[in-house]
């Protein structure tokens, strides 16, 4: 049976999405304010997958941008909703349910509010255990599929007339870089709904469980805090399966907001033989050793925390700061199609300078 979400799973849903935000996933607050609404609203329905009817449209609310607080954006709870209003519209049918593209700070709760307002279920399914930069990443397989999609995005900063309604269909590929263009120039974060396609699909594309794996992960990380950081940081790696990479000082911070809304460059810990590289496209995707070697690789988690324990964003690092960085290897979590479509990683690839395909699909 389905779950109704309450408002205890809010807190826990935000902690769980923060760690699995492995440096993006937009704002806590924003994530408290779409969970708090949705629980007062009405009663938003956590189900898995088996609960729906194969036939059943699910379709994936997603946030879209890079707002590492560079930027004037504006997203409303509504924005969410009339995103799904848009394309149902344009699907011409009602959506039974809603996954997310990610985990993530408010991510995670991306599809509450439009349940608690429209009914439609929040499916506990998600495009990538972890946040990601490219929508593709978060797509279930659908990035090089030449199937014409609907895409929606509402939002934007209202003051300064920047508020955008947008329908678009077409390949996910061709039309994902749309709703990045309109997500820059509402602000620079954009809700929207996208990519219906029948339960089925979810079942045999989507990471199953990745939200109940946020809240579980949320709820281990609130018993501990009364302990202090390093329980909680030992919370996480239970919880999660991970372990402490690295930890260390922040010597260097080189990273850079790009017309494309991303966040794009490296974070260096420590000095010498004993310096690691994070390098960043919104989230960290991957983690090179002193030598150059590579030690962890998107899919995996990649999350940094501060000493108290606290999921730290690449917007909120800084020089001389001292970090752990937490590592969940891909062979322990769920997967879907999309980290495992060779397709997704070229664009990566191409604004990062770095491989990550050879190490994502080693063995695949």
């Amino acid at each position: 049976m389905g779950r109704i979400l309450t408002e205890k799973d809010v807190e826990a849903a935000v902690k769980g999405g923060s760690v699995y935000a492995a440096g993006g996933g937009g704002w806590a607050d924003h994530g408290r304010m779409l969970g708090t609404a949705a629980v007062r609203a009405g009663k938003p329905e956590l189900v898995s997958v088996d609960e729906l009817d194969a036939n059943d449209w699910v379709a994936t609310a997603a946030a879209i941008g890079a707002p590492a607080g560079t930027t004037k954006w504006e997203m409303q709870g509504v924005d969410y909703v009339n995103a799904v209003r848009l394309l149902e519209k344009e699907l011409g049918e009602k959506l039974s349910g809603l996954m997310v593209g990610q985990n993530g700070k408010s991510s995670t709760l991306n599809g509450w509010l439009p349940s608690a307002i429209l009914g439609t279920k929040v499916v506990d399914a998600v495009g990538d255990i972890r946040a990601h930069p490219t929508g593709d990443m978060g797509s279930i397989g659908l990035a090089a599929s030449p199937e014409p999609m609907i895409q929606t995005a509402v939002g934007g900063n209202r003051e300064e007339g920047r508020y955008i309604e947008l329908v678009t269909r077409g390949a996910t590929a061709k039309v994902s870089p749309i709703l990045r263009t309109a997500s820059d120039m509402s602000g620079g974060f954009i809700a929207s709904c996208r990519n219906p396609v029948r339960a089925s699909y979810v079942k045999s594309h989507a990471a199953l469980g990745g939200i109940s794996m946020a809240l579980a992960l949320g709820e281990a990380i609130i018993a501990a805090e009364a302990k202090g950081g390093s329980a909680i940081i030992d919370a996480i790696c239970k919880t999660t399966g991970g372990s402490i990479l690295v930890e260390g000082e922040i010597t260097a911070k080189d990273v850079v907001y790009t017309k494309e809304a991303f966040d794009i460059g490296t974070v260096t810990l420590g000095r010498g033989d004993k310096a690691s590289t994070l390098h960043v496209m919104n989230e960290y995707m991957a983690v090179d050793d002193a030598g150059g070697a590579r030690i962890a690789t998107f899919p995996d988690v990649i999350t940094t925390l501060s000493p108290e324990g606290e999921p730290l964003s690449v917007g909120q690092l800084h020089v001389g700061m001292r970090i752990h960085v937490l590592h969940v290897p891909m062979s322990i979590i769920p997967l879907s199609a999309s980290v495992l479509d060779p397709s997704v990683y070229p664009p990566v690839e191409k604004a990062m300078g770095i491989e990550l395909a050879r190490y994502a699909l080693a063995g695949r």
